[in-house]
């Protein structure tokens, strides 16, 4: 799915990457940017924002309205909107920093990149393919609370 989101929407952009969608993230963006960014790039414009909603759908570029406050229930929304899984899969996962695909990475790749702590608590790294990025992940420790916030929005679209 490729989506474009406004200046308000930065940890959901995460949260979308993370799940494999290509999301691109126009912080300082104005209105008619994003707007216009939208309809070039035919992605969907996510925003917040009431008013930008309103005028992308009255120009004919489809957007979305994240009425939401929680980051789970944002989630649920937008899986039942765009039939969006509420599963990690590492190889479809993108980066939540720079949105570039994730590439699966041996653990002496890696090595000098990472704390020799993790490296060796950890079996499987995943590489950023961005090489100006190049950022590394695991599922560590904040795996709990990442399966724990789509738990809770797996639950919310169950009850919607």
């Amino acid at each position: 799915m490729l989506f474009l989101a406004d200046g308000m929407l930065g940890r959901l952009t995460r949260w979308l990457r993370l799940l494999g969608c290509d999301v691109v993230y126009k912080p300082d963006a104005t209105d008619e940017t994003l707007i216009e960014a939208a309809e070039e790039s035919g992605r969907v414009l996510l925003t917040s924002d009431l008013n930008l909603y309103r005028r992308a759908m009255g120009k004919g570029v489809e957007a979305y309205l994240v009425d939401a406050d929680e980051e789970a229930l944002k989630l649920a929304k937008i899986s039942k909107r765009f039939g969006i899984s509420l599963t990690v899969n590492m190889e479809s996962s993108r980066c939540p920093i720079c949105n570039s695909p994730l590439k699966k990475e041996k653990k002496s790749t890696v090595e000098g990149k990472i704390s020799q702590k993790t490296l060796q608590r950890y079996r499987d790294f995943w590489v950023c393919a961005n090489r100006e990025c190049g950022k590394v992940y695991w599922q560590g420790s904040h795996w709990r609370m990442i399966d724990q916030t789509l738990k809770t929005a797996r639950t919310y679209l169950e009850n919607t």
